[in-house]
């Protein structure tokens, strides 16, 4: 009788799950009609940089979704990175921009990352910059 309860409590749990499952895939009707990035790149390599010298990439998006894209807020990884974007809101199939100003205090590597927030899936997009910061 005991193999029988547990053998039920089983069947309970895996039901559940897949009822779970089931859930989340009609979920993804809702967010079709969020806006959608389409970044050509969201990754800059500026290769080798002078130290003190500030250097800016603007990352360029499409809005492919059926909605305005609304940025919210854009957050550099750390002081040493500026952005700047495109305040208004992206109309389905126009396009917008992301840019990352750097200003290297320190010699070496770096990867920085800048997030971008707004209506799209996941509520949010990360680009990354990178690149070697070197004596004048």
């Amino acid at each position: 009788m005991r193999k029988l309860g547990v053998l039920f409590v089983m069947f309970l749990l895996s039901a559940t799950c897949f009822a779970q499952v089931a859930a989340t895939n009609g979920s993804n009707a809702a967010t079709s009609n969020l806006a959608v990035f389409s970044f050509e790149s969201a990754v800059h390599d500026f290769g080798k940089i002078k130290q003190g010298v500030p250097v800016t990439h603007e990352f360029t998006f499409t809005n492919t979704g059926k909605t305005p894209l609304v940025i919210t807020n854009v957050q550099a990884s750390c002081g040493c990175t500026t952005p700047a974007w495109s305040k208004e809101p992206i109309p389905p199939g126009g396009n917008g921009f992301i840019k990352a100003t750097f200003n290297a205090a320190s010699m070496g590597g770096f990867n920085k990352t800048v997030t971008v927030m707004g209506n799209v899936e996941n509520g949010f997009k990360q680009l990354s910059i990178k690149g070697e910061v070197v004596q004048e």
